[in-house]
């Protein structure tokens, strides 16, 4: 039980579960776990309105909820809430190896993805090779185009031909054709 200066709320708590999860069908306790654990912070961090939205559960923590199935979610689990403003945010104290390992894989691939958008990319200057005062690039780009928009018709030509000639049909569409059209003369 930590209070900070700002304005910033840090508890620990071991929720029972096992109580509320019993009472509804079997295919549904993973789900009610987790709104009993929204219901039981409400009530413990003192959430105006008791507004299940402002808690904020963590993915991991979910995950563990989750990790043995809809139908056999734990009987209590530890967690550690955080309260800044209105919204708390909810995360589970103990992970077991599975999800520490994995928790670990996602802050490693974070980091580095924050280390290289921190890198400066050299600014790439349009050249102009054959110094005829366009520069290549622009040049490109056109031809880019010009490509795509001959591509598209001759696309067009080949789909209005295609729609215009008459397929020859297999064998066996001929003879149901033939099957069709007699039993309809018939009157069956």
């Amino acid at each position: 039980m930590a209070e900070n200066k700002t304005d910033k709320l840090e508890r620990e708590y071991t929720i029972p579960l096992r109580a509320r999860w019993k009472i509804v069908p079997t295919y549904k306790r993973a789900n009610k776990a987790i709104k009993t654990i929204k219901e039981f912070l409400v009530k413990h961090m003192k959430i105006r309105d008791r507004d299940l939205d402002k808690i904020k559960v963590d993915k991991f923590l979910n995950e563990a909820i989750w990790a043995r199935g809809i139908k056999h979610p734990p009987s209590k689990i530890k967690v550690k809430a955080i309260k800044e403003g209105d919204i708390v945010r909810v995360e589970a104290a103990e992970l077991h190896d599975k999800l520490k390992f994995k928790k670990l894989r996602e802050e490693k691939i974070k980091l580095k993805g924050e280390t290289t958008k921190k890198k400066p990319k050299a600014e790439e200057v349009p050249a102009d090779k054959n110094k005829d005062g366009v520069e290549d690039k622009k040049e490109e780009k056109e031809d880019k185009v010009a490509t795509i928009e001959a591509e598209e018709k001759i696309e067009k030509a080949k789909a209005k031909e295609e729609k215009h000639t008459t397929k020859e049909k297999s064998s066996k569409e001929q003879k149901n054709m033939k099957v069709g059209y007699n039993r309809s003369s018939q009157g069956q």
